[in-house]
């Protein structure tokens, strides 16, 4: 008989507070428009941000930290083999409603194994609604570590696993696997518009969805009946705000409470006002520039490693981050489990980088292109400009980099499918896990996906063994030696030139009262309160 080792749920107690006398409003100055509201096919903080408010998981990280606790489920078991998970959910979670949709019934078993099919079984009618990348699921090997995910009962699921994975209960805690109506979806596929439940969604969260306008406003109110109590602010405005200087300006002036990614020349100022604060903590991040490694000249070892001794990274990080940021050496940022501290950066020598291309094949140096990013993101403050050094950099090799850049959206989508040959791009942590970073941005299933977050189309079987083997091994001192001799690998075979770690700085009007920062740099807003004047 298998022992199980089971992990109970603290009631969260609804909050008591009398009615107010006015309705309170908080107003985040968001940087961009979501592309949806289904995280499922979603990659990025803006739309995750977006989606946040309004779904919740079976569990979740503690807010402001690691920690994951329960959520929709109120209690689960792990068989002692670690392949087979058994959640107790909570009763009586109701469903926000629309003008499309009234629910019927509370959230239920139907409603998780909904999750997973849509993402997971290409049969399923929603697996193509909206899009058919579930790009998380996919990068994390979900398909083939998934064996079952069955409904005992409304209110018990078991999922049965293939094979042990260390990091399954934090992976659930992502974003990827935000509950949604199975009723709803049933209801909008019989009216033959599918699409509404991640244009015009209905969730289990704090908040509910009232007004999307693209470019300009998103609108929710309180959800009275929360199950675990009505939030404090009785209206959340995401005012979509994507200059950074004009985000600042709304903030002295009180047109917004909390603003994302600050410009690091503003900071001084910002410390100076009296009715702000900056919340401040080490960034789980990476900023990085991906050598697209299967096609040339970048399939060669030889020409990464003289790409990463002529770009000057000290100078960049000084000159961009303002000392809101650290030069990165590994993929996993240092406040991380496993970080190797012993593996030794590429030094900048450009006399040794043109020696080295030369041996490459490339005496005269060569052509190939830069792609920078056209919006601001927390591990990267300014990506045109380091775009702009490192072309002066790589100039001084015989290297004549072109510069290209897209909207966002597309931007993200020919970077995943590989059309670049060297493309900007970053990773904020989800689950504070280093298998979030070393395997999904890295491992050969993510490079193999059309739609993959491994955008160096870096394959390295020494590598991928290491982080495979690390996904299956409980023992954390035994996973951080596994992650340990990955680092050095990826440092050997140079698929990214590593840029900085950002520190993630979150300027807040002083009326906001119990904001925290995210570890992994979301933005939630229950448990938020504001100080009426």
């Amino acid at each position: 008989m298998k022992k199980s080792a089971l992990f109970a749920a603290i009631c969260v107690p609804a909050f008591l507070a009398a009615a107010p006398l006015a309705a309170k409003t908080l107003v985040y100055c968001s940087e961009g428009s979501p592309e949806n509201f289904y995280p499922g096919v979603n990659t990025t903080g803006t739309s995750f941000d977006a989606s946040e408010q309004i779904y919740n998981r079976l569990v979740e990280f503690e807010r402001g930290g690691t920690k994951v606790v329960p959520s929709l489920a109120e209690k689960w078991e792990v068989s002692a083999d670690g392949t087979v998970y058994t959640f107790t959910l909570r009763k009586g979670v109701k469903w926000h409603s629309n003008k499309n949709f009234k629910p019927t019934r509370d959230m239920n078993a139907d409603d998780i194994v909904f999750m997973f099919e849509r993402q997971w079984k290409e049969d399923n009618p929603f697996f193509k609604v909206t899009s058919p990348n579930h790009s998380y699921f996919n990068d994390m090997g979900m398909p083939k570590l998934l064996k079952s995910v069955e409904k005992v009962n409304d209110s018990t699921v078991r999922i049965t696993l293939n094979q042990p994975e260390a990091p399954f209960l934090a992976n659930l805690a992502m974003m990827w696997s935000s509950v949604q109506s199975k009723e709803y979806a049933d209801a909008m596929l019989k009216a033959g518009t599918p699409e509404k439940i991640d244009q015009e969604p209905i969730g289990t969260g704090p908040f509910y969805l009232v007004q999307y306008q693209k470019d300009a406003i998103i609108r929710y109110k309180a959800f009275p009946e929360y199950w675990a109590g009505k939030a404090k602010i009785d209206d959340l405005v995401f005012s979509i705000t994507p200059d950074a200087s004009v985000r600042w300006a709304k903030l002295q002036k009180g047109e917004c409470h909390v603003m994302p990614y600050p410009n690091p020349a503003d900071l001084e100022a910002m410390k100076k006002d009296p009715n702000v604060q900056i919340l401040e903590q080490a960034g789980l991040n990476v900023g990085y520039l991906a050598y697209q490694t299967t096609k040339k000249p970048f399939d060669d070892v030889r020409v990464r490693k003289a790409f990463n001794m002529a770009m000057n990274k000290k100078a960049i990080v000084d000159a961009v981050f303002l000392g809101s940021g650290i030069p990165a050496k590994n993929p996993i940022p240092p406040s991380m489990w496993s970080y190797n501290d012993s593996v030794k950066d590429d030094e900048y020598n450009p006399e040794a980088a043109k020696k080295l291309l030369a041996e490459a094949g490339y005496p005269n140096g060569l052509e190939t292109d830069l792609w920078a990013m056209p919006v601001q993101r927390p591990y990267n403050p300014n990506a045109r400009r380091i775009a702009e050094l490192m072309q002066a950099d790589l100039a001084k090799i015989g290297v004549k980099a072109e510069i290209k850049s897209f909207e966002w959206g597309e931007y993200r989508k020919r970077a995943q499918a590989g059309e670049h040959q060297m493309a900007q791009l970053g990773w904020t942590g989800d689950n504070g896990d280093p298998d979030n970073f070393l395997h999904t941005l890295l491992g050969c299933a993510s490079a193999q996906s059309a739609s993959g977050s491994n955008i160096a189309k870096w394959c390295h079987k020494p590598f991928d063994d290491l982080v495979t083997k690390a996904k299956v091994t409980t023992n954390q001192a035994e996973r951080t030696k596994l992650y340990e001799e990955a680092q050095k690998i990826f440092k050997e075979q140079a698929p990214w030139f590593t840029v900085a770690h950002a520190v993630q700085l979150k300027p807040v009007r002083k009326e906001v009262v119990d904001f925290k920062l995210s570890p992994f740099g979301r933005h939630t807003f229950y448990g938020v309160d504001i100080n009426s004047k």
